[in-house]
């Protein structure tokens, strides 16, 4: 895939994070190939120690609300106590009602719903890093 400089000005980094393996690997590669930097977490433990240890290099979390062993909003919220300006895009499968839109209400940055198309991530993704 070829760069599409359309939607990035610089070199900007994204942690994402979902359990979900086929999920990461499609998301990875069109990051890329947008010109992201992308590092990767399949759980919230290794999610948090990764944005502990990149936190003053990461621009966006892509954060999967329905991952098992802690909840999307708990998860936001240690995100949030260390780096408390830290962007966030949340992504879900399930209705926004409920947990999504109480994060959304604490401040996070926006929500795109699974399944979504690329270029509904590459929009979401520019809107929040503009």
């Amino acid at each position: 895939m070829k760069t599409d400089k359309r939607f990035i000005k610089e070199a900007r980094t994204v942690l994402l994070v979902d359990d979900n393996k086929c999920l990461l690997e499609v998301c990875q590669e069109f990051l890329e190939a947008m010109g992201y930097r992308v590092l990767i977490a399949r759980e919230w433990k290794e999610a948090i120690e990764v944005f502990r240890q990149n936190q003053n290099e990461i621009d966006l979390v892509i954060l999967d609300i329905g991952m098992p062993t802690m909840d999307g909003g708990e998860a936001y919220d240690r995100l949030k106590e260390i780096t408390p300006n830290v962007k966030v895009l949340l992504l879900t499968g399930f209705s926004i009602d409920g947990e999504a839109t109480e994060i959304l209400r604490r401040g996070c940055n926006g929500l795109i719903q699974k399944p979504f198309r690329m270029n509904e991530l590459a929009e979401k993704i520019r809107g929040i890093l503009v």
